[in-house]
């Protein structure tokens, strides 16, 4: 499925060192999906001992990054 970042996510990954290829992983291998709120979704994974956590919106053909934390 393809991505696309907010620009506030692209700005939080920037400041807090995370790239793409972590957010897809986790994406791709959560450890869990909750819902949040207004119909968002926040996935949680782990890389390199840090736990990442990653607020998204799922539409039909693609997700929409918001925020990563």
């Amino acid at each position: 499925m393809k991505l696309f970042y907010s620009e506030h996510a692209e700005k939080r990954m920037k400041q807090r060192g995370i790239t793409e290829l972590e957010v897809e992983h986790i994406l791709n291998h959560p450890h869990y999906i909750k819902k949040s709120f207004e119909g968002r979704k926040e996935a949680v994974g782990e890389v390199k001992n840090r736990v990442i956590k990653i607020e998204f919106i799922e539409i039909e053909s693609y997700i929409k990054v918001i925020t990563v934390m």
